[in-house]
């Protein structure tokens, strides 16, 4: 896949989800990729965008603090994007170096917390 990388193209991604992005990225420079030009199966790309619009359930954006639940909520989030890596791990082959990166807002809100 083509990146931002000096080479121009990366065969090292990870699935990450945030906030406005698709969820694959290069891991070397960062890249965010269109999910549209993945080389990945039309199922596979609406389960991973619908995984993305999960991202920050755990959250209360509107007050800007966590949901009383919030680290169980993203560790379901985080399951599941693992899952999801492994499908995508499954459909690449063995071309790609794959990887999960998982979410740790919830953490990093509660940690400020105390």
């Amino acid at each position: 896949m083509h990146c931002c990388c000096k080479e121009k193209e990366t065969f090292d991604i990870k699935v990450k989800a945030d906030v406005g992005a698709d969820p694959i990225w290069c891991n070397s420079c960062g890249c965010n990729y269109d999910i549209e030009e993945a080389p990945l199966s039309e199922d596979l790309k609406e389960e991973l965008q619908s995984w993305i619009r999960m991202y920050g359930g755990w959250i209360d954006w509107s007050n800007d603090e966590l949901l009383p639940d919030a680290i169980r909520l993203e560790n379901e989030h985080n399951s599941l994007g693992q899952q999801l890596t492994e499908k995508v791990k499954q459909e690449l082959g063995v071309i790609y170096k794959i990887r999960f990166s998982p979410s740790t807002s919830a953490r990093m809100y509660s940690d400020l917390d105390l």
